[in-house]
């Protein structure tokens, strides 16, 4: 009888599997869930770079990583962002080092007023000083790639046409941008960016050290009638898009390589993102009525003997920390070369480009994309 109930079991098992294709049978692949956060509005170019990164990295791995989106800071404010990464509150993480003064000294450099002539140049340079450098501040986490905005230009609520223009003025510009205002003869304050135009408008402060691209993205064309071209001076703030080491390290080795070649992908697309991002700006403040203001060549000229100690009291803070005097001046000397020779105040046209702005190291400099400016 036992026999009979086997044979027939057997046959019923046998049935099964000619029935039900074999690759069934195996385990699916776990589903990878991650959470990606960053401080930027839902409209901001960078948050829509973010979530077409995502939508690669989920038909790339076709379904395998599932990632849940949190723009807005709605799971992590900027200031909190490296520490959410650290602890895997989030996996991945949109800020700059800027909400965080002294947390990426050496990193910090990329900030101080270079001269980037534009977005993407900004964006190669940081990319290239971290593949070259590697700090060592960045080890606690996995940096997927660095970005920048465009060279800040000066929104305000009085016209600054000279660097006596700076006085009583009040001007948001966290972390090392500060020394800047204050070495112009203004005075800086970190509020933080969605704050700003609030603050603006009630008079708290007087103006934001910003890419052109705030203009329209924070709205700032509505509170302030005054922009001032400052690239010569306008530092760019080094963003990073950084990932949970653990997270990292735990990737199917399938999986971290569509993650390493997607990264290398959207280093490149962020720098279009934000070398794009000017014009936009720039229209929504001429809809708004914004003044722009260039300065003459005397006072351009001013401004970039006035932030030269700047350029000092970094490099005597890092030596105090321990580095080597001349190690940090090959780290600003690295980066500036990304810049164009100062010879004339207007800023580089860069839809026609000349000789000393199409390379930076091996990349040619693009068009700004597709709008021209008034001036070329």
């Amino acid at each position: 009888m036992r026999s009979k109930k086997t044979a027939v079991g057997s046959i019923a098992l046998l049935a099964l599997l000619l029935i039900v294709p074999q690759g069934n049978l195996s385990a699916a692949p776990k589903v990878i869930d991650l959470k990606f956060a960053t401080y930027l509005p839902g409209p901001h170019g960078t948050t829509k770079a973010c979530e077409q990164f995502i939508a690669d990295l989920e038909e790339q791995t076709h379904g395998q990583v599932k990632v849940q989106f949190f723009p807005g800071g709605s799971l992590a404010k900027a200031p909190s962002m490296i520490k959410a990464i650290e602890t895997g509150i989030v996996d991945i993480g949109l800020s700059h080092i800027s909400y965080t003064p002294g947390r990426f000294p050496v990193t910090e450099v990329c900030e101080l007023p270079i001269g980037y002539p534009t977005g993407w140049v900004a964006n190669i340079a940081m990319n290239d000083f971290y593949d070259k450098y590697k700090p060592k501040e960045w080890d606690s986490v996995v940096p997927l790639w660095f970005h920048a905005n465009s060279p800040s230009i000066l929104a305000s609520t009085k016209p600054i046409r000279t660097m006596d223009d700076f006085k009583g003025q009040i001007i948001r510009a966290p972390g090392r941008m500060a020394d800047v205002i204050t070495a112009l003869g203004g005075t800086p304050a970190p509020t933080p960016i969605v704050e700003t135009y609030d603050a603006i408008a009630k008079g708290v402060i007087h103006g934001v050290f910003v890419g052109m691209e705030g203009v329209r993205a924070f709205k700032f064309g509505e509170v302030t009638p005054y922009v001032t071209n400052s690239w010569n001076v306008g530092p760019s703030y080094p963003f990073y898009v950084a990932m949970n080491k653990r997270k990292y390290e735990k990737l199917p080795a399938d999986v971290k390589a569509v993650f390493d070649r997607l990264c290398g992908e959207y280093k490149e697309k962020f720098a279009l993102v934000w070398n794009a991002s000017d014009f936009p700006g720039e229209a929504f403040g001429k809809q708004k009525g914004v003044e722009f203001i260039e300065l003459s060549q005397a006072e351009f000229d001013r401004w970039i003997t006035a932030v030269e100690p700047v350029f000092d009291a970094y490099v005597k803070s890092m030596v105090d920390k321990g580095f080597k005097e001349d190690e940090v001046k090959s780290w600003i000397a690295f980066l500036k070369r990304a810049r164009p020779s100062f010879s004339n105040s207007k800023r580089p046209c860069t839809s026609n480009p000349p000789k000393a702005l199409t390379r930076y190291g091996n990349r040619r400099l693009p068009l700004r994309m597709s709008a021209k400016r008034s001036e070329c």
